[in-house]
């Protein structure tokens, strides 16, 4: 089995945290949100993941490195490929057409899931759905009395159907799905100047094959600072058996009101922190109160009430506004 995982994006929502970092690798409760998308998808999985494929942009040596890293903690063999320009989500994926071959899954990067199903890799392909409260903002499907997909939409206006494509799919013959992404590009045969995924899936049940929907519990967005944050709550409400506090961190006359993850070498003093709030490696905090907040690596935070925030890797911030999203390498006071 085989993940390929498009991930080339800009991450304009997320700005300025995306700044410095591709959002991909922006830390949920200690991880990655990538590696944390990496181990769901295994946990659904019967085969053993052999490889990962990140389809990136020019995102330098050091996250090049982290991404291999992750697929190395995953027990599998890491691959980079490049997409220069944004020419959608078939060309995303077909830049890694070198191994386009056998059982595969593409997962894009932005998402993150809670499932409690076990892949049926006998299927020809699943594409995995939630039901979402407002299907006219998704891309849904429509299913017959045994849940195979008879029509896909792109945010239709009229309801027709509540299940929203996720972002992740499985195809057992990924060689078949490299000749309809060729096709697409090979004619080509964009909408709004992009080669779109979702035509060659309509071409592929267009010629018989069966697509059937693999149902997730929760869908949890990592599009913009709201959704992270969010997120990173869930996350760390669903973190059973995972270690969140660090034997190194240092807690001076302080209270940590779970569920919260504090890495290694952070010291709180006088201070408040949680619940739901994510504090990464080397971070300082004295006198201060903060809620449901990302707070990234090697921060200073002093005297500050934070609530629903993010803060950036390498932030001095002293005082100032309850509810912020302040990006890499910024002092503010």
């Amino acid at each position: 089995m085989k993940i390929i995982i498009p991930m080339a994006g800009m991450g304009k929502r997320m700005r300025p945290h995306t700044l410095t970092i591709p959002k991909p690798l922006l830390k949920i409760a200690g991880k990655p949100i990538v590696q944390r998308l990496v181990e769901d998808i295994a946990k659904v999985c019967k085969e053993k993941i052999e490889e990962i494929d990140f389809i990136i942009g020019d995102f330098g040596q050091d996250a090049e490195n982290m991404l291999l890293s992750i697929a190395s903690d995953a027990g599998a063999k890491g691959k980079i490929f490049y997409q220069d320009t944004p020419l959608g989500t078939a060309h995303a994926v077909l830049r890694a057409e070198k191994s386009l071959n056998g059982k595969i899954i593409i997962a894009f990067a932005d998402t993150l899931f809670k499932a409690d199903f076990i892949l049926d890799e006998s299927r020809d392909g699943i594409i995995w759905v939630h039901q979402v409260d407002n299907p006219s903002a998704f891309g849904v499907v429509k299913v017959d009395k045994n849940d195979v997909i008879t029509e896909f939409l792109e945010k239709p206006k009229a309801f027709v159907s509540n299940l929203a494509i996720i972002g992740i799919y499985y195809f057992r013959d990924g060689e078949y799905l490299k000749k309809e992404l060729q096709y697409l590009v090979d004619h080509n045969l964009q909408k709004n100047g992009e080669f779109q995924l979702t035509d060659a899936l309509e071409n592929m049940k267009q010629k018989g094959m069966a697509f059937h929907t693999g149902k997730v519990l929760e869908w949890l967005d990592c599009g913009n600072k709201e959704a992270t944050v969010y997120t990173n709550k869930r996350i760390l409400e669903l973190c059973k058996g995972e270690k969140l506090i660090a034997d190194s961190a240092i807690v001076e006359n302080s209270i940590i009101i779970p569920p919260c993850y504090v890495g290694e070498n952070v010291k709180l003093t006088n201070s408040i922190i949680g619940p739901h709030v994510s504090v990464g490696e080397n971070t300082v905090i004295d006198y201060s109160v903060i809620t449901d907040s990302i707070v990234q690596s090697n921060a200073k935070i002093s005297c500050v009430n934070l609530d629903n925030s993010m803060i950036g890797n390498y932030v001095e911030y002293y005082g100032g506004k309850k509810d912020v999203s302040i990006g890499d390498y910024t002092v503010l006071s």
